[in-house]
């Protein structure tokens, strides 16, 4: 491997400047507006596969198309399917960037950009390990499959049915997906397993105009009144949800999970610094990883009604409306707890409001063999390239590919996080380490080899 680690230190600089061209295509798959410019970001990456050997082709789907490459060294090897997003969040709000998020800049040993962790410097590094591995080698060691979307940040509305119709094609027998954080600094980290998420929007609708508060307050009911006390009666004062049937078939941590989290290095002081918290606070009973990574939540994500500009305006609202997700754990099905909570709140909605409850995208939790051959050749393969012991950890967040992965193609994933512990995603000033971009492409050429022997 050595031969391969030298040509990958000996283009480093080249490596950081080529990630900037693809971190400068603002591939913003939510606002219609930049569809070209994601449609131009599909192609950069089908032209990076084609110069790293693979055979490409580009699959058109409703909105943004998926970007599909394979190199098949030969039938009888082992099969890894890569899979990665080069679609980023919008970059607002513009005000809080240090510096233009889609100028690649690099301050204090790191890239600054949107989607520097998000996906692109992630995939970037599968990316050139391979470029690499075969630049060397003239061959890699193991078939490899990427699929590579533009609609992550949309929930991925198109992807499980491009599975679907090439699931013959996506025969694999490893899946990788890099789209997570290391644990903490100098501390790589596999993921055994995800949250998944449900995601509701409710609107109450009362008088049909907006009302002068003096001259009708008191006398017809005020929507954004009765949202916030509906609200506030889904969580009760110890954390958990107040839905009935909510932790029906909620999985529980097992012993020795509890007892991993509790001997993790995590400074909970430290992290509630990083929150700018005044404290740390959740459900009652557990810690604030296992809050964080195996517990499910309900939380209002937006709030919306009446004035909101400078000054005073004394009206009663005609509606209000509230975006509310759920993070679920493994064995809750997301539609059945949307179905649970826009029951509960039917059921404590008066007969002064109408309400009308939307659904968006959602995902299921997901769960690996944390003990089996896959992860034990990623845990190799992140302690040679970063030059630390992984340790096992789940994730609070969601991916929606890996559940749809285990569904349609029956492959578990192995998560491989390439990127640093406090990068902001989707955040003002998104970052990575230059340094987890350098290790990652190394990470990557090792862990070809130890899943080519499995």
């Amino acid at each position: 491997m050595q031969d391969i680690l030298d040509a990958v230190d000996s283009q480093r600089d080249a490596f950081i400047e080529e990630l900037k061209t693809y971190l400068r295509i603002e591939s913003i798959s939510t606002d219609p507006q930049y569809s070209a410019a994601v449609s131009r970001c599909a192609e950069y990456v089908l032209g990076k596969l084609r110069e790293a050997g693979f055979t490409v082709e580009l699959h058109p789907t409703s909105r943004h198309p998926v970007v599909y490459g394979e190199r098949i060294e030969d039938p009888s090897l082992p099969t890894v399917l890569i899979y990665g997003h080069y679609d980023v969040q919008p970059p607002d709000p513009l005000d809080l960037w240090e510096s233009d998020p889609f100028e690649p800049t690099v301050r204090d040993g790191y890239m600054y950009a949107r989607g520097a962790h998000d996906n692109k410097g992630q995939n970037f590094c599968h990316l050139k390990a391979m470029e690499v591995y075969q630049q060397v080698r003239g061959r890699l060691p193991m078939n490899v499959k990427f699929m590579i979307e533009g609609e992550e940040e949309i929930g991925s509305p198109n992807l499980e049915d491009f599975m679907k119709a090439n699931e013959e094609r996506l025969d694999a027998n490893h899946a990788v997906v890099s789209d997570t954080s290391m644990f903490s600094e100098g501390i790589p980290a596999i993921m055994y397993g995800l949250r998944g998420l449900s995601y509701l929007e409710v609107s109450l609708f009362g008088p049909n105009q907006d009302l002068h508060s003096g001259g009708y307050g008191g006398s017809v009911d005020n929507p954004a009144n009765v949202l916030t006390r509906i609200l506030a009666s889904l969580q009760n004062p110890d954390g958990t949800v107040n839905v009935p049937g909510f932790y029906d078939d909620v999985a529980p941590l097992e012993e020795w999970e509890r007892e991993a989290f509790a001997a993790l290095p995590f400074d909970e002081e430290a992290f509630r610094k990083m929150t700018g918290a005044p404290i740390l606070t959740g459900e009652e009973g557990y810690s604030t990883l296992e809050r964080r990574w195996a517990r499910p939540t309900l939380d209002i994500n937006g709030f919306s009604s009446g004035y909101q500009g400078p000054g005073a305006k004394t009206i009663i609202p005609s509606r209000a409306s509230a975006k509310i997700s759920m993070r679920l754990v493994p064995h809750q099905n997301p539609e059945n707890i949307n179905d649970l909570v826009e029951a509960a709140i039917r059921e404590r909605l008066p007969e002064t409001v109408h309400v009308d409850v939307a659904r968006y995208w959602g995902s299921r939790a997901v769960l690996v063999d944390a003990k089996g051959p896959g992860v034990q050749a990623a845990r190799t393969a992140l302690e040679k390239g970063f030059g630390r012991e992984p340790v096992l950890v789940r994730e609070g967040g969601t991916i929606p590919v890996v559940g749809s992965l285990q569904d349609v193609l029956g492959l578990d994933s192995l998560l491989v996080p390439l990127g640093g512990p406090d990068d902001r995603t989707h955040s003002p000033n998104e970052r990575m380490p230059l340094d987890c971009i350098h290790q990652g492409i190394q990470t990557v050429c090792h862990l070809l080899n130890e899943l080519s022997r499995i």
